[in-house]
Order: structure tokens, then sequence, then C-alpha cells
């Protein structure tokens, strides 16, 4: 009868031991790009055969653009081209009729290399192989990822300079962060956010490697110290790194701008940037702001009420959160986290929100959920988890009423779904801080294969 139940917990072991073996780099990552590769079969199966479409309708603005591009003229010729004209360079073999889906599959690969490089990041703190593997499935093998970038978002390639950006800070490689960061906010503005926790982060004792990569106290060594006067504070913070990191991203952005600037002049600025401080965007909107910017978009563009661009405001407590308050409190325990709150913070509150832009924030799940309260706590974790998917499902609903029914659910239907998720990602968001604040759990220090 022993022998039996021995026999048997052997069994159960080994079944879990071959599931276990999945999150091995080279099953992690086949799993991942065989779902990719089937999703873009599917895609274009359903593009041939159905009214609905999988392809987003954005890819067909990049795609255009690209033809543009490749015919001698501005990106900016498509309407609602609202990009850097990198893309539509990175796109150029679309223009190829046969090479359409050329984009798709870059989208994808992005996808893998970012979580390779997140894989990266979880190995350096000292995680073995499988674990780590197993927190970097929760982006190769979500579902809702490769969903968005198989149908043509480009979010996947901010994922990559993402995790490069941080995988380059971690590592001290001051000069290689700049221009990651430098191009980050080129090609989509919101990275520029990162610069202040990484400023923060970046205090001498640490850039000397007294501080672990992901967070600390960076290398106290608990002897007294003489409290530095206002002054002295901040000459000590200004440091050479500090300084190369400001010097390098600035002057990575700028000969960007220029050099776009000197191509396609006044358009590329008017598209690129200063749409997005005024733009009243209201399809597919999570944010509370969705019914003001609906109720803006029906304005004369000379009317008064217009003319308080009041969708302007919404910046106000977005970037206070994200640039400031968040990296005080945060990026000094634990850069990753603050990064990925600041993200959180940032879309959250954005006046425009989304389903591609939580792909922002999603890329940092498998390096903040390891030591989370989220994890530590299943039943926090998975009402967190339940009321996210509930309350998108709540809006999405009232969406398609308003969308595909033609019945008007603005107000009190979609108005209230969006208000709720907009709660519930504000109670989120105080968790990701709270965990930030108290720093990363102290990690044994595991064999590295």
């Amino acid at each position: 009868m022993a022998r039996t139940t021995n026999a048997t917990a052997r069994s159960g072991s080994g079944g879990f031991g071959s599931l276990y073996a999945l999150f091995s780099p080279v099953p992690l990552f086949a799993v991942a790009a065989v779902l990719r590769i089937v999703m873009l079969l599917y895609g274009t199966w359903q593009d041939a055969h159905s009214a609905v479409k999988y392809t987003d309708i954005d890819y067909l603005v990049f795609t255009d653009a690209a033809r543009f591009v490749a015919a001698g003229r501005s990106p900016y010729a498509r309407d609602t081209y609202r990009y850097t004209p990198l893309l539509a360079w990175l796109l150029l073999p679309t223009a190829h009729r046969r090479l359409f889906e050329f984009g798709k599959v870059v989208f994808a690969l992005a996808d893998l290399v970012a979580g390779w490089l997140a894989l990266r990041l979880l190995r350096s703190r000292g995680m073995e192989a499988r674990r780590a593997g197993a927190f970097a499935a929760i982006w190769l093998w979500n579902p809702m990822v490769a969903t968005i970038s198989t149908r043509g978002s480009s979010e996947g390639l901010l994922g990559v300079l993402t995790m490069a950006l941080l995988w380059a800070v971690e590592r001290r490689r001051v000069a290689f962060a700049g221009v990651v960061l430098g191009l980050g906010v080129h090609f989509k503005i919101y990275p520029f956010i990162y610069a202040s926790a990484i400023v923060w982060w970046m205090d001498d004792e640490r850039m000397r490697g007294g501080g672990g990569g992901g967070g600390g106290d960076g290398g106290a060594e608990g002897k007294a110290k003489k409290t530095p006067t206002l002054v002295e504070a901040a000459i000590n913070f200004v440091t050479a790194e500090r300084v190369k990191l400001a010097v390098i991203s600035l002057a990575t952005f700028m000969l960007l701008n220029v050099l776009m600037y000197t191509i396609y002049g006044t358009p590329f600025l008017v598209h690129t940037y200063f749409h997005h401080v005024t733009r009243i965007d209201h399809r597919h909107n999570f944010s509370p702001y969705n019914i003001l910017l609906y109720i803006n978009s029906a304005m004369p563009a000379d009317s008064t009420s217009a003319s308080l661009h009041t969708e302007s405001l919404a910046f106000l407590p977005q970037l206070l959160l994200s640039c400031v308050l968040i990296p005080l409190v945060v990026a000094k325990k634990d850069l990753a986290t603050s990064m990925m709150a600041q993200t959180f913070a940032f879309v959250t509150f954005n006046k425009v929100c989304t389903s591609q832009y939580f792909l922002w924030y999603m890329i940092f799940l498998p390096l903040y959920l390891p030591g989370s309260s989220l994890l530590r706590k299943p039943r926090l974790g998975i009402t967190a988890l339940l009321l996210w998917v509930v309350g998108q499902g709540a809006w999405l609903q009232q969406g398609y009423e308003l969308e595909f029914l033609g019945h008007s659910t603005f107000v009190p239907g979609l108005w209230l779904a969006s208000l709720a998720f907009f709660l519930i990602n504000c109670w989120i968001l105080g968790i990701i801080i709270s965990d930030g604040a108290q720093g990363p759990p102290v990690h044994e220090k595991l064999h590295t294969e």
C-alpha cells in the first residue's frame, strides 16, 4: 500500500514537473511564438471571410502612411496618422501587397523580445530559470497581448523600449539608457515619465554598486551621517551619471526631432506632439473624461466652451502622480515597481484610455508580481483581477450597444461604467504604490543556470 502511494506521489510530481518544464526558455518562447502564429493565420482568415475585421484600424493607418513614404510623400498625407515617421519607415515593406502582414510579424516579434528582456531582468534578481519563465509567461502567453500585437498595434515596440531602458539603468549602462529614453520619448511621448524615477534612483552610492538592481535603500551602511543642508543636498544631487543621462537622452530626442522636422516640416510637430495636448478622441475610450470629450467634439472650434480646453486640464493630476509623487515615494525602493505604478497612473488618469494602453503597464507585471501583495494574498489578487475584468466588460457592453446597436448609452450607462472602471483602477494603483513603498522582498540567492 505504501509502495503504491509513493508511486502515485512520484507520478503526480512528475506531471507537475512536466508542466513546470514548459517555463524553461525554449518551450516558453516556442509556445509564445506558436500562439502568435496561430492568431496571425486566424486573423488573415477572419479578414477574408468576416464583415468584422480582425486587423486593427490603426494598422491600416500605419500601412497607408508607409505607402505614402514609399511613393516619396509625407506619412502625414494619411489622415489620422499621429505617430513618428520612424514607424512608417519601419513598415515600408508593407507597401508591397504581398507583404501587408509584415508589420504584424514585427510587432509580434517585439512581444517576444520584450518578454526575453523581462526574463533577463528576473534572472538578474537571482530568480531560478523556470520560476522566472513562469512570471515572464504572464506577458508572453497572455492572449490579450498577443491579440493586440497580431491585430497590428505597435505597443509591443514600446514594451521592448521600456524593458531595454530598465535593463540598461539597472546595469548602470547610462549612455545606452539615455539613447533608449530619448528614442522612447520620440516614439510615443509617455516614456518621459520614467526620467524622474530613474534620476531619483541614480544616487551616488547606488551607481557605485552599493544598491541592488531592483531597488533597496542605495547601499546605506547604517553608520550615522551628518544631515546635509539644502544647498549641499542640491549640489550632491547633480552627479556625473545624472548629467550624462540627461544630456544623452535630450540629445537623442532632439536629433531625431530635428531630422524629422527637416524632412517633414511643421506637420511632423503638429501630428506627432501638439495633437496629443488637445485631442478629443471619444471612441473606444474607457476614461471618465469620455462624455466630456464627446460633448466638446460637437462644439464649434471657435465657441467659448471649446476655447476653455477643459480636456487639457486632465494632464494636471496625471503628471503630478506619474512624474512627481510616485517616483518620490517608490523609485528608491523599487525602480521596476515605480515604473509600473507610474505607467498605471498615467494610463488611468489619461483623458484617452484604450485597451492598447493597458500593454504599457502589463509589460511590468512579471517584475512587479513576484513580491506583490496580489500574490502574497491570493484573495486580494483574485478580487483585483476579477474587478478589473468585470469593469472592462461592463464598459464594453455599453460601448457595444452604442456603436453596434445604435442605442444611446452615454448617460447613465457608459458614464457610470467609465467611473466604475476608473475607481477600480485607482484602488489597484493604491495597492501597487503600497507594495512599492515597502520595497522589494529580499530574494534568497538561487543558483543561476
